[in-house]
């Protein structure tokens, strides 16, 4: 057990390193000077080499490398330029809003799609069924962002259920919210509860053509 818990971590550990090397090298490879795009066309030479030197671009590729995996490893992704803040303090910001949106969007994920999934698989070669896999196909298929746009109109233009865009805060209230970040979850909930209802549905026909099964069921339990 410790061997394969061994093995399983080297596995992670080396699919990291290449992980990071790839992003690194497509970030290498992107054609143009970073410093010289931050300060303009008009900017003096002196100006470019001096961001260029408290970037650290002016070192070697191994050298950038090293420093941006510590930098990963130990919690320190720099500084934002753009909005002249750390950014760890930026995304821990932004995760007050993204968090409680991903749990929601996971809530009605697994909300609808475990009992569609059910009554799509207990229903086989109904009409319940074809409607379910016809309803989750097109789930899979509509994109998330026109899925959006859709409910915004609906939703937010035309009925003025809900707002349009834009986060109260959580100092407004729960409810409100709760309110707010309603249609992104639905937008993002939408796929995922359609892939994963299929995928349901396809595991409990597996099941439920076990020999265990038909098994029990010859006996009389349902």
């Amino acid at each position: 057990m410790l061997r394969y818990a061994v093995k399983r971590l080297g596995s992670l550990l080396a699919s990291l390193v290449v992980a990071s090397l790839v992003i690194f090298a497509c970030i290498e490879v992107v054609p143009g000077d970073p410093a010289s795009f931050m300060l303009g066309i008009n900017a003096q030479p002196d100006t470019v080499a001096a961001l260029r030197e408290e970037l650290g671009l002016n070192r070697a590729p191994h050298e950038r490398y090293i420093a941006w995996v510590s930098g990963l490893v130990t919690g320190d992704f720099g500084t934002s330029y753009t909005y002249r803040s750390p950014v760890s303090e930026i995304v821990v910001e932004r995760l007050a809003i993204s968090l409680p949106l991903a749990v929601y969007a996971l809530g009605l994920t697994i909300l609808v799609a475990f009992p569609v999934g059910i009554l799509a698989a207990t229903r086989r070669g109904s009409l319940t069924d074809i409607s379910v896999m016809a309803t989750t196909q097109l789930g899979v298929a509509i994109p998330n962002f026109w899925f959006a746009l859709l409910m915004v109109l609906v939703f937010a233009v035309n009925l003025r259920w809900f707002s349009a865009g834009g986060f109260p805060g959580w100092d407004a209230g729960i409810p409100a919210a709760v309110k707010a970040l309603t249609l992104p979850a639905i937008a993002l909930a939408l796929p995922q509860a359609s892939i994963l209802a299929r995928v349901m549905r396809s595991s409990l026909l597996d099941t439920l053509s076990e020999d265990y099964i038909r098994t029990a069921r010859a006996k009389g339990l349902t």
